[in-house]
């Protein structure tokens, strides 16, 4: 076969040459040759054409969470356990943020704060309940002190029971009145959040209250759902549960929470968080149990 493609390519001395066609020269088999390789290459970019990517716009067909079903050992009846829904390929599914649409009360002076510290004691006491009552609890604070200054208090607090109202106390200017101090130490109810011991513990040693009982919704989660256990943030334990994105905007979060009032989207963030760490929790508690017994938390001062 003789057959040259570049002028890198040395003739084949078994080929004749006849002056001028010395560096190009077919001959049947190298045509054929060429022809075959030809119809290779076309047959594989028309296979090519007829792939399709994954649509990334076209929606997953689920958005919600369903439910697995693990065997258990020594009988029949099924346990069943909350998991996540997996979206198809790398896609990521786009979730519709959540926000609370409920009434805040927003309180700065110490009356105030009083006020609401026991109407939510006479709600726990009215409704009875055979356990503890749970409240969403969640703090703010300045994050980042003046230069030589010790870290700043806690400024905000909000407290939320229920899915219409929301508690927004700003004891940067309030103060802790004793009425406070009492429902935050009462044993009645529940305290719940994401990293709750590190907010309680902010507690004690800037106002000296013991925040208890405390429930960490990551260690709920933990027990309650049949994904390994990982340490949750409040943002992710919502998409888990709701597939809703709960929006954490740095110039909100990280504001500041000493003003002397604080703004709709400060008291809007505020009153989420605590009413997500309710709800997520209410979610929870009506899951059996996947793994062990969560253990109620306390802290100590350091």
């Amino acid at each position: 076969m003789a057959m040259h493609l570049g002028a890198g390519a040395a003739p084949d001395s078994s080929v004749p040459s006849n002056g001028e066609d010395d560096d190009f020269h077919w001959d049947e088999a190298a045509e054929a040759e060429l022809q075959a390789i030809e119809a290779a290459y076309a047959s594989a970019s028309a296979s090519a054409k007829r792939r399709r990517l994954p649509d990334c716009t076209s929606p997953s067909p689920s958005s919600r969470p369903r439910y697995s079903q693990s065997p258990v050992s020594g009988g029949s009846t099924p346990s069943w356990a909350l998991a996540p829904h997996t979206p198809q390929g790398n896609v990521r599914p786009r979730h519709q943020p959540i926000s609370f649409s409920g009434k805040i009360v927003y309180c700065r002076t110490p009356s105030e704060v009083e006020k609401a510290a026991t109407d939510i004691l006479g709600k726990i006491e009215s409704m009875k309940a055979p356990g503890q009552v749970s409240l969403g609890f969640d703090l703010e604070w300045k994050p980042f002190p003046s230069r030589g200054e010790p870290p700043c208090k806690v400024a905000v607090m909000q407290l939320c029971m229920e899915k219409t109202l929301c508690y927004v106390l700003h004891i940067t200017h309030s103060g802790v009145p004793p009425i406070l101090k009492s429902l935050l130490e009462d044993s009645s109810s529940i305290k719940v959040g994401i990293c709750i011991d590190n907010d309680a513990r902010k507690m004690l040693n800037d106002y000296d209250v013991c925040v208890q009982p405390l429930m960490d919704l990551s260690t709920l989660a933990n027990v309650k759902l049949a994904v390994p256990p990982k340490r949750w943030s409040l943002a992710s334990l919502t998409e888990m549960i709701t597939c809703r994105q709960l929006p954490k905007p740095s110039n909100i979060r990280m504001g500041n929470w000493e003003a002397c009032v604080l703004s709709k989207q400060q008291l809007q963030y505020a009153a989420t968080d605590a009413y997500i760490s309710w709800y997520l929790y209410e979610a929870l508690q009506s899951l059996p149990d996947y793994n062990a017994e969560p253990e109620i938390e306390s802290v100590k001062a350091q």
